[in-house]
């Protein structure tokens, strides 16, 4: 579980690398489960044989929106916890770039610097991340991201000097 830290702690947290998740291992079920709840079920993802016959994966990949789905679990198993946050609320991705394919039954993780904090009106925190997932033993990364999040605070939280 990751550590917890207050709303005046956050600051100091900017520019700096803040965590790195578990390696999370990506199934074939768990492809397969990403494909029915998306109806994205080409070949490449879902049949083995095929995509070991008629690609250059050799074997199924999950999809790239399935590795990036991966970003809130490894969030939660690594980022610090804000003691006085009371939810936490995606805000939207500045940029996502898929580098390398996750291959079925590859190990990934994702590592977490904190680019931006900054508050926005009475109760809210908008903090900016640069995330990459790593594919254990590959060079290049599956994914890199500027993952944009919103933390809700109660505003009589909100430290003096922010």
């Amino acid at each position: 579980m990751p550590q917890e830290i207050s709303l005046s702690d956050v600051k100091d947290l900017v520019g700096k690398e803040i965590g790195i998740s578990d390696w999370i291992t990506v199934s074939q079920k768990t492809i397969d489960g990403f494909a029915d709840a998306t109806d994205d079920h080409q070949f490449i993802h879902t049949d083995p044989v095929r995509a070991a016959a008629e690609t250059p994966f050799g074997g199924t990949i999950a999809h790239g929106f399935l590795s990036l789905s991966l970003l809130s679990a490894m969030n939660y198993n690594c980022v610090p916890r804000v003691r006085e946050q009371t939810m936490g609320i995606n805000y939207g991705f500045d940029k996502v770039r898929f580098m390398t394919p996750v291959k079925s039954g590859a190990k990934v993780r994702g590592r977490f610097t904190m680019a931006e904090a900054r508050f926005r009106g009475a109760g809210m925190l908008m903090v900016t991340y640069d995330v990459t997932v790593d594919i254990e033993g590959e060079r290049k990364p599956a994914l890199t991201a500027t993952w944009l999040t919103i933390i809700q605070f109660d505003p009589k939280d909100r430290p003096d000097d922010a």
